[in-house]
Protein backbone atom coordinates (compact mmCIF):
# COMPACT_ATOMS: atom_id res chain seq x y z
CA UNK A 1 0.00 0.00 0.00
CA UNK A 2 1.38 3.38 -0.93
CA UNK A 3 1.25 6.14 1.60
CA UNK A 4 -0.11 9.33 0.05
CA UNK A 5 -2.03 11.07 2.83
CA UNK A 6 -1.28 11.17 6.55
CA UNK A 7 -3.87 12.76 8.84
CA UNK A 8 -2.45 14.39 11.96
CA UNK A 9 -5.42 15.19 14.16
CA UNK A 10 -4.86 17.47 17.15
CA UNK A 11 -7.07 18.91 19.83
CA UNK A 12 -6.77 21.18 22.87
CA UNK A 13 -4.68 18.67 24.85
CA UNK A 14 -1.95 18.38 22.22
CA UNK A 15 -0.11 21.69 22.69
CA UNK A 16 2.48 20.07 24.99
CA UNK A 17 3.33 17.29 22.55
CA UNK A 18 3.62 19.08 19.19
CA UNK A 19 7.27 18.06 18.80
CA UNK A 20 6.57 14.35 19.36
CA UNK A 21 3.59 14.49 17.01
CA UNK A 22 5.53 16.35 14.33
CA UNK A 23 8.52 13.99 14.58
CA UNK A 24 6.23 10.99 14.18
CA UNK A 25 4.49 12.51 11.17
CA UNK A 26 7.81 13.43 9.54
CA UNK A 27 9.08 9.85 10.06
CA UNK A 28 5.95 8.46 8.42
CA UNK A 29 5.27 11.01 5.67
CA UNK A 30 8.67 12.21 4.47
CA UNK A 31 10.09 8.90 3.14
CA UNK A 32 6.83 8.29 1.25
CA UNK A 33 6.62 11.92 0.03
CA UNK A 34 3.09 11.90 1.45
CA UNK A 35 0.97 14.97 2.10
CA UNK A 36 0.07 15.63 5.72
CA UNK A 37 -3.41 16.86 6.56
CA UNK A 38 -3.01 18.94 9.73
CA UNK A 39 -6.42 18.93 11.35
CA UNK A 40 -7.52 20.66 14.52
CA UNK A 41 -10.71 19.18 15.97
CA UNK A 42 -12.80 21.32 18.30
CA UNK A 43 -15.90 20.43 20.29
CA UNK A 44 -18.61 23.08 19.95
CA UNK A 45 -17.69 24.69 23.29
CA UNK A 46 -13.93 24.62 22.53
CA UNK A 47 -14.68 26.20 19.16
CA UNK A 48 -16.72 28.99 20.72
CA UNK A 49 -13.91 29.64 23.24
CA UNK A 50 -11.27 29.76 20.50
CA UNK A 51 -13.39 32.09 18.36
CA UNK A 52 -13.58 34.62 21.17
CA UNK A 53 -9.94 34.14 22.25
CA UNK A 54 -8.64 34.62 18.69
CA UNK A 55 -11.05 37.57 18.30
CA UNK A 56 -12.95 36.30 15.29
CA UNK A 57 -15.93 38.43 14.34
CA UNK A 58 -18.73 36.37 15.87
CA UNK A 59 -21.31 38.22 13.75
CA UNK A 60 -19.75 36.74 10.64
CA UNK A 61 -22.21 34.11 9.43
CA UNK A 62 -19.80 31.46 8.16
CA UNK A 63 -16.44 31.08 9.83
CA UNK A 64 -14.48 28.25 8.22
CA UNK A 65 -13.06 25.90 10.90
CA UNK A 66 -9.91 25.62 8.76
CA UNK A 67 -9.37 29.39 9.16
CA UNK A 68 -9.68 28.99 12.91
CA UNK A 69 -7.28 26.02 12.87
CA UNK A 70 -4.75 28.03 10.81
CA UNK A 71 -4.58 30.67 13.54
CA UNK A 72 -4.28 28.16 16.39
CA UNK A 73 -0.84 28.01 18.01
CA UNK A 74 -0.67 24.19 17.97
CA UNK A 75 -1.16 24.14 14.20
CA UNK A 76 1.33 26.99 13.70
CA UNK A 77 3.94 25.11 15.77
CA UNK A 78 3.39 21.96 13.69
CA UNK A 79 3.59 23.96 10.44
CA UNK A 80 7.03 25.30 11.42
CA UNK A 81 8.39 21.81 12.02
CA UNK A 82 6.90 20.39 8.80
CA UNK A 83 8.29 23.36 6.86
CA UNK A 84 11.76 22.69 8.31
CA UNK A 85 11.58 19.11 7.04
CA UNK A 86 10.10 20.01 3.65
CA UNK A 87 6.91 18.02 4.21
CA UNK A 88 3.84 19.09 2.21
CA UNK A 89 0.69 19.73 4.21
CA UNK A 90 -2.78 21.18 4.11
CA UNK A 91 -4.83 22.46 7.04
CA UNK A 92 -8.32 21.44 8.03
CA UNK A 93 -10.54 22.26 10.94
CA UNK A 94 -13.50 20.33 12.24
CA UNK A 95 -16.12 20.92 14.90
CA UNK A 96 -17.68 17.97 16.68
CA UNK A 97 -16.91 15.24 19.16
CA UNK A 98 -13.21 14.45 18.78
CA UNK A 99 -13.35 10.71 17.98
CA UNK A 100 -16.08 10.73 15.31
CA UNK A 101 -14.75 13.98 13.79
CA UNK A 102 -11.27 12.45 13.38
CA UNK A 103 -12.73 9.30 11.81
CA UNK A 104 -14.81 11.47 9.44
CA UNK A 105 -11.70 13.46 8.48
CA UNK A 106 -9.75 10.25 7.87
CA UNK A 107 -12.53 9.08 5.56
CA UNK A 108 -13.08 12.40 3.76
CA UNK A 109 -9.35 12.99 3.16
CA UNK A 110 -8.83 9.36 2.09
CA UNK A 111 -6.05 9.11 4.68
CA UNK A 112 -3.66 6.16 4.47
CA UNK A 113 -2.55 6.69 8.08
CA UNK A 114 -3.87 8.63 11.07
CA UNK A 115 -1.62 9.99 13.80
CA UNK A 116 -3.22 10.96 17.12
CA UNK A 117 -1.83 11.89 20.51
CA UNK A 118 -2.95 10.83 23.93
CA UNK A 119 -1.85 10.00 27.40
CA UNK A 120 -1.77 6.94 29.54
CA UNK A 121 -4.75 6.87 31.81
CA UNK A 122 -2.89 5.49 34.82
CA UNK A 123 0.42 3.80 35.60
CA UNK A 124 -1.26 0.39 35.56
CA UNK A 125 -3.51 1.10 32.56
CA UNK A 126 -0.82 0.72 29.92
CA UNK A 127 -3.21 -0.82 27.40
CA UNK A 128 -5.97 1.70 27.99
CA UNK A 129 -5.94 4.77 25.77
CA UNK A 130 -8.04 7.88 26.12
CA UNK A 131 -11.54 7.45 24.76
CA UNK A 132 -10.80 9.60 21.68
CA UNK A 133 -7.70 7.62 20.70
CA UNK A 134 -9.50 4.35 21.38
CA UNK A 135 -12.47 5.36 19.25
CA UNK A 136 -10.20 6.43 16.39
CA UNK A 137 -8.19 3.21 16.58
CA UNK A 138 -11.34 1.10 16.46
CA UNK A 139 -13.19 3.08 13.78
CA UNK A 140 -10.64 4.66 11.44
CA UNK A 141 -10.59 3.38 7.83
CA UNK A 142 -6.77 3.02 7.92
CA UNK A 143 -3.91 2.24 10.34
CA UNK A 144 -3.56 4.57 13.34
CA UNK A 145 -0.32 5.62 15.02
CA UNK A 146 -0.75 6.62 18.66
CA UNK A 147 1.76 9.11 20.08
CA UNK A 148 1.73 8.88 23.84
CA UNK A 149 2.51 11.86 26.02
CA UNK A 150 5.64 10.87 27.92
CA UNK A 151 5.08 12.73 31.16
CA UNK A 152 5.14 9.81 33.54
CA UNK A 153 4.04 11.97 36.42
CA UNK A 154 6.55 10.64 38.97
Amino acid sequence: MTLETVLLAVGPGDAERTEELAETVVEVAKPADATVVLAHVFTKSEYDDVLSRLEFDQDQTEIDPADVARRHSTIRDLQKILDEHGVDYEIRGAVGEHGPAIVDLATSTDADRVVVGGRRRSPTGKAVFGSTAQEVMLSAPCPVTFVRNDDHGG
